[in-house]
């Protein structure tokens, strides 16, 4: 059985550098260059669909065989590849995802907003299953927002998520000396008890976190009072309750915003829908969820232990985030 599975582990590690065959390439990573692949259309004007898919960090992912890049990293070398084709006039995000880190979702909504200033190309959002917190403020730079009418979106708001043990350690009889320079130096450490004055530190800065948020929103949507005090409470909203508020421009489908997209730039319907990725797929179209062109990992269902794809980007931190959306293997 071990030399089975060690033979497998060889070949596919000879398929991933070529040395078996050259001409094929089983499972493509990071380090492999995008490469333009045509969805749909025809023509020199292009659309270019650039997906926004899980939780945005700007950590890479590496896996036993291949690494993939970080939700950051992608999307930002999309928009540089976008910048040197003139012929590219529309972008469309297409987004599925419930958030991540502050800094990372903050990092997208600026690289979004300077490539519009920069290029003047139209650029619209299609919200998919989620589009939650930090997957809905780095969209937020839009010339429009769509979204299914199935989307969930909102938790406009920010979290800051750290373990605690305190209660187990005490179970076991385990301690943590500490030495520290400062009175808060280990302020919100997980070994123990968090004092009234650090609590409220901690609440300070994630207040001045969500407030910047709430500039963004405030920005871009200029929403009612009462539609931005409803939202400020961080809740989810279904798209219909969403675009009431303001929140979103229309509800419709990936279709719909693509020819919204269409109309805005002024292109015509039969122009190019293109697709940035790393590899090829047979019979493609803009409902492939695969930004990089990725392959399926074969040995993914091998070494699975039933742990959720995000638990290794939620180290403690401050978090555009909205939890309930994150679902395990």
């Amino acid at each position: 059985m071990m030399h089975a599975v060690g033979t497998f582990l060889l070949s596919v590690a000879l398929l991933v550098s070529g040395c078996a065959a050259p001409t094929i390439k089983l499972i493509s990573d990071a380090r492999d260059p995008l490469q333009e692949f045509t969805l749909d259309g025809e023509g020199k004007e292009k659309v270019l669909v650039i997906p926004i898919q899980g939780v945005i960090s700007d950590r890479p992912k590496e896996g036993l065989i291949r690494v993939l890049p970080g939700k950051v990293q992608e999307v930002v070398s999309h928009l540089r590849l976008a910048e040197k084709d003139k012929d590219i006039r529309a972008v469309l995000l297409k987004v599925n995802s419930p958030g991540g880190t502050a800094t990372a979702s903050d990092i997208l909504y600026r690289e979004i907003r300077a490539f519009k200033e920069r290029t003047g190309v139209t650029v619209v959002a299609v919200m998919m299953d989620v589009a939650a917190s930090g997957g809905y403020y780095a969209v937020l730079p839009a010339d429009a927002i769509y979204a299914h009418p199935t989307t969930v979106t909102g938790s406009v708001g920010v979290i800051f998520m750290r373990p605690k043990i305190t209660g187990l350690m005490e179970k076991v009889g385990v301690d943590v000396v500490v030495n520290k320079s400062g009175a808060h130096k280990d302020m919100g450490s997980p070994f123990r008890p968090s004092t009234d004055d650090e609590e409220q530190m901690l609440q300070e800065v994630t207040t001045d976190m969500a407030r910047r948020f709430y500039d963004a929103v405030n920005t871009h949507r200029q929403l009612s009072p009462e539609a931005f005090a409803d939202v400020k409470t961080a809740r989810i909203y279904v798209a219909s309750a969403a675009k009431t508020l303001g929140l979103i421009d229309e509800i419709g489908y990936l279709s719909d915003a693509l020819d919204a997209v269409k109309r805005m730039a002024e292109l015509p319907p039969t122009a190019r829908v293109v697709i940035y990725r790393r590899s090829g797929f047979p019979d493609d179209n803009i409902y492939n969820p695969l930004s990089t062109g990725t392959r399926a990992d074969p040995l993914k269902g091998a070494v699975s232990m039933g742990v959720s794809e995000w638990l290794p980007d939620m180290t403690p931190g401050f978090y555009y985030l909205w939890p309930g959306s994150i679902a395990a293997d």
